[in-house]
């Protein structure tokens, strides 16, 4: 039911977890980390009343009202992102999820890549059982063009250089970052992930606060 649900708004689990000694989701036996079923969401989502409003964090208000929904079908309780704070752990339930920590310190995803994102999570009192993680992409990577790929050095297995990324991102030279990081497409398992440029503008319109 819960994935079907999701799939109608093109949403997917990502990954989940059974939680233990967590005081975020005590009580809870289940958390499923839920992100966009790509390729199709972007499509999906520019046709949604929370992209065409042209109201702020359209996004954060289209994943609320789904999974909000969703939640209260399942008697479940959903948790988002944006929340806080104080804010919900998502960098360690992402981990604890199938996720681990690529050579430049973002989080990276078996199917995703460096695209991995979540529009929230689902806690659920009941136990399902959950598939064995896929091993994460960068042990078979021998290369690792994401140490390399900014073209100003701001985000390197050194740590991340915010300020220099957006100062880039806004000059001349930078603007073809826009659709969307170097660091983040030069990932191989990213380029099989079918993100398409316009999302990772969007995207990267918010992380300048356009």
């Amino acid at each position: 039911m819960i994935a079907q649900l999701l799939h109608d708004n093109r949403l997917t689990v990502v990954g989940g977890f059974h939680p233990h000694d967590d005081p975020w989701v005590d009580g809870f036996q289940t958390v499923l980390m839920i992100g966009p079923d790509e390729p199709g969401f972007w499509g999906h989502f520019t046709q949604q009343p929370e992209y065409l409003d042209g109201r702020p964090n359209a996004l954060d208000r289209f994943g609320k009202r789904i999974l909000n929904a969703i939640a209260k079908t399942e008697s479940a309780t959903a948790f988002f992102p944006s929340d806080g704070p104080p804010y919900a752990p998502f960098i360690q339930w992402a981990l604890q999820s199938g996720c681990d920590q690529s050579p430049v310190g973002l989080l990276v995803h078996p199917k995703a890549g460096l695209f991995a994102s979540f529009r929230g999570a689902l806690a659920l009192r009941r136990h399902i059982a959950l598939p064995a993680a896929l091993p994460a992409p960068c042990g078979s990577c021998h290369h690792k063009p994401c140490l390399t790929a900014c073209p100003v050095g701001a985000l390197t297995a050194k740590g991340y250089d915010v300020a220099a990324c957006q100062s880039y991102i806004k000059s001349p030279q930078g603007r073809d970052c826009m659709t969307g990081c170097k660091v983040r497409i030069s990932c191989p398992t990213s380029q099989k992930f079918g993100r398409v440029p316009a999302q990772s503008e969007f995207h990267m319109k918010a992380f300048l606060g356009e």
